[in-house]
């Protein structure tokens, strides 16, 4: 596809914030950030209602969005028909494949030119599963609409579904709603013989509830004032939210609580963690008004979770040095670290990811050499193994709502494959294809290519990175590459199929992963190599990823766009101040940059759980030394910088409005050259943008115009 990008139509004058003086000092460093004023001083009334953000601070945020839609302006017919081919590739009236659970199977769908989803179920077929449909066709035939996420949502600037949990005897839906993007959710409860929600409802959740045996009740978890799950409470049907029992509360303000099932239905989990240490316990469903019981209490830095089978637990767990975890059993009775016995042993080099338990078969979802693979054990302990043959692909396993089966479901794809959605019977071995991604424009996988090559990091380590791109590109150094990173909390970036991205390679980008470490594309340690002390390993790998694929040919220097969001926007941050002469363009999404002063400040919603991740600046002047060395705002020099363009949200509570704003306002008040710099907060939305499925294509199309944009401004420099 032959095209030319319309050039930044920059006004004559940028949006200049005032500079405040502000300034701290601790173990002996003075530290100046005269953009302070930026963050509200009553942030925690603006994440529940926008319109409280000071007058001069919504003035300033107001100026930007200006000026990013004026240098942007260019780009509206670039952008439509973007955002025409994005859309093209949806199939509208999509549907997830029905998980079958006692007389129902419920899913969820789209109808066509609608926004939010639709929660369904239909009466559970006699069919065998080779003969249910296929693509994911639902039919109308005794389909009952259980939430209709379009109608909910009219009129609504922000709303987005957090979850839907139906009680074992099927009456009853909770279900968790945020209206505001801030991620405070009302459960409301939805009588599924009316049809109609009940008149209670409970507000300041983190969305999830997990219901009694019975139905009688249900089980949430609370937000304290600072925003952090640190209660779980119960609920008990016809009272008032002002009656419910806490039956759990975390002391430590490090730790966040989240509750679940195990896949038997038997038991409440109640897990309070930070990022490398885990306390489980577990409340007999049909028992609710019994006593918690902890499995095993917190030690630091051991990771467990926890399912039952029988009458013992099964544990997948990083003890005794199992850097990448293994499987142990125990008694119910006798659950003390000194009982838990070896099931799956500790293998170096190979992570096991997830345990999925069914009543006669452990079912393990592990990766090695950066590749996943299920692997099934029966009640024998024999073992198989369910893999593929792609260079590099996405694996999940799909956990379903039933227990005693033999059946479990997962999905594939490539860079080049469309998603499939698989059920497979751990008995018979039969893997039967129940839902292939549609594209409805078309798309030929024989046309592009998927590849996998690694950097060599300045310490000698091995980098993997993830490579898509049309079939015949010439290895010149003539395309422009889009490079991707993430790098923290343990969390792998898939090789998974991404419509989307169809736009760019269409037009002769090359899209490229960095697996830098931080992640777990090469285990745990893979993880611990790059957090804390050891964060700068993130930002050299990266950086180190882009230079290997110039070397390659894949690309020039200057002609490289890269791409990150909340952790990764830090890692975006940190590029631009290691080698800003690398990138035509940086795209930093609700970007985490103003790390020190956020891991300073005690009363932000994640900054004491964050602690363990990357260190605690306040107590450790080594920690303390260590970020202000890479935290992208304190280190904006006067130098020349690439294009920039960061996005936030203005109720965001995970990575707040000012970080991206201070790093703005410190770039165009420093930088001697480049840009240009922009930058749009959405007024209306949090950490995910934009709710509504089509909402969130005009969010895509507007990043990806920047990247044609500063990719095209670029190639004429070279």
């Amino acid at each position: 596809m032959t095209f030319e990008p319309p050039p930044f139509a920059l006004p004559p004058e940028a949006p200049v914030a005032e500079t405040r003086p502000h300034a701290f000092e601790l173990f002996g460093r003075r530290v100046e950030d005269p953009f302070a004023w930026l963050k509200a001083e009553n942030w925690r009334a603006v994440l529940k209602d926008p319109s409280a953000l000071a007058p001069d601070i919504r003035a300033y945020l107001e100026a930007e969005n200006a000026y990013a839609e004026a240098a942007l302006s260019g780009s509206a017919d670039l952008r439509k028909t973007l955002v025409a081919e994005m859309r093209g590739r949806i199939r509208e009236d999509d549907a997830s494949v029905p998980e079958p659970d006692g007389p129902f199977a419920y899913y969820s769908r789209h109808r066509e030119g609608g926004q939010h989803p639709l929660i369904c179920r239909r009466p559970r077929t006699v069919h065998r599963i080779a003969e249910e449909p296929e693509d994911g066709e639902i039919g109308e035939i005794g389909e009952q609409i259980l939430l209709d996420g379009d109608r909910e949502g009219e009129g609504l600037a922000f709303f987005e579904i957090a979850g839907a949990a139906h009680s074992d005897d099927h009456r009853l839906l909770a279900w968790g709603v945020d209206t505001k993007g801030s991620e405070l959710h009302s459960i409301r409860v939805r009588d599924l013989d009316t049809g109609e929600d009940r008149p209670e409802q409970v507000e300041s959740t983190a969305g999830e509830a997990v219901w009694n045996a019975a139905g009688t009740a249900f089980f949430y978890v609370a937000l304290d004032e600072n925003h952090r799950p640190a209660r779980v409470m119960r609920h008990r049907l016809g009272t008032d939210q002002a009656q419910d029992t806490t039956v759990y509360e975390e002391p430590d303000p490090g730790f966040f609580v989240n509750i679940g099932r195990t896949q038997s239905g038997t038991y409440l989990t109640v897990t309070a963690s930070d990022h490398e240490t885990a306390e489980v316990h577990l409340l007999d469903r049909a028992d609710d008004e019994g006593a918690l019981a902890c499995v095993a209490p917190r030690e630091e830095r051991l990771i467990y979770s926890v399912e039952n089978w029988g009458s013992y637990l099964v544990i997948l767990t990083n003890a005794d040095g199992a850097v990448d975890f293994k499987i142990v059993t125990c008694p119910l009775d006798a659950t003390a670290r000194e009982n838990w016995q070896d099931a799956v042993p500790y293998r170096p080099g190979v992570m096991i990811r997830h345990l999925h338990v069914l009543g006669n078969h452990l079912v393990r979802l592990e990766l090695e050499n950066a590749l996943p693979r299920i692997v099934v054990r029966d009640m024998k302990g024999e073992e198989h193994t369910v893999s593929f043959a792609e260079e590099a692909y996405s694996l999940g396993l799909l956990p379903g709502y039933e227990f005693e089966t033999a059946r479990i479901r997962f999905s594939y794809s490539s860079m080049t494959t469309p998603a499939e959605t698989y059920d497979y019977d751990c008995v018979t071995r039969a893997r039967i294809l129940r839902k292939r991604q549609s594209v409805p424009s078309g798309h030929e996988p024989a046309d592009y290519v998927t590849r996998r090559l690694f950097a060599t990091a300045p310490d000698g380590e091995s980098v993997p990175i993830s490579l898509l791109h049309r079939r015949g590109l010439s290895l010149d150094g003539s395309a422009p590459l889009l490079l991707y990173g993430y790098g923290s909390y343990g969390t792998l970036m898939p090789a998974g199929f991404r419509t989307n991205l169809l736009s760019l390679v269409d037009r002769g980008f090359v899209y490229a992963i960095a697996h830098v470490r931080g992640g777990t594309e090469k285990g745990w340690n893979w993880y611990l190599e790059g957090k804390r002390e050891k964060k700068p390993n993130t930002f050299t790998d990266f950086v180190a990823c882009g230079r290997a694929l110039i070397e390659a040919g894949y690309t020039t220097q200057g002609r490289i766009v890269a791409h990150g969001g909340s952790a990764g926007g830090m890692l975006m941050g940190a590029a631009a101040n290691l080698a800003p002469e690398l990138f035509a363009g940086i795209v930093a999404d609700v970007p985490f940059v103003d790390v020190l002063n956020t891991m300073l400040d005690a009363d932000l919603p994640l900054t004491p759980p964050e602690w363990p991740e990357w260190g605690n600046p306040a107590e450790s002047e080594e920690a303390f030394k260590t970020i202000l060395a890479y935290s992208p705002y304190d280190n904006v020099a006067a130098k020349a910088y690439p294009a920039i363009f960061a996005l936030g949200g203005l109720t965001d509570p995970r990575v707040t409005y000012w970080e991206p704003a201070k790093w703005v306002a410190r770039l165009r008040a420093t930088m001697t050259g480049g840009g240009p710099v922009l930058m749009k907060i959405n007024m209306e939305a949090g950490h995910g943008g934009a709710a509504g499925r089509f909402d969130r294509l005009e969010e895509v199309g507007l990043i990806y115009a920047f990247a044609l944009m500063a990719a095209a401004r670029a190639a004429k420099r070279v």
